[in-house]
């Protein structure tokens, strides 16, 4: 009698499609997963730059004269100016080379955060939150 060593080609080719199927469908979360990741920054130092705004007009009483930069920022770039003694606009826009094309996140004194993305196919724009995930509403 002979005893079979290894595995059959035909079971071979059923591992290799399971593995196929498993990859095509964690691939997209994955990217998706690392994608709000990265927006994350720009939430968190709009956030930080909406209470520095803040903390100029408490000692100025206007946030003409405002001008406050990020640190080593990765993923977005960043700009904060005043429109007038009592207003003004924070924005991160994405950084195509890090794959957020079209990526524009926004806050205002108001606390009025609004989402914005440009030429990208299901993502909802937004004038009232920070849009995180795509198909996301607020």
């Amino acid at each position: 009698m002979h005893s079979r060593r290894g595995f059959t080609l035909i079971e071979l080719m059923m591992v290799v499609a399971i593995v196929a199927i498993l990859a095509a469908v964690a691939f997209p979360l994955y990217t998706d997963y690392i994608l709000r990741g990265k927006i994350t920054e720009a939430t968190s130092n709009l956030s930080e730059l909406r209470l520095r705004a803040e903390k100029w007009f408490s000692d100025n009483r206007s946030y003409v004269g405002f001008n406050a930069a990020i640190q080593n920022p990765k993923y977005f770039t960043y700009a904060c100016n005043p429109v007038s003694a009592t207003a003004f606009t924070c924005t991160a826009t994405g950084i195509a080379n890090q794959g957020l094309t079209g990526f524009v996140y926004t806050i205002n004194e108001s606390n009025v955060r609004t989402s914005a993305f440009g030429g990208l196919s299901g993502w909802n724009n937004s004038a009232s939150c920070w849009v995180s995930k795509k198909g996301e509403s607020c």
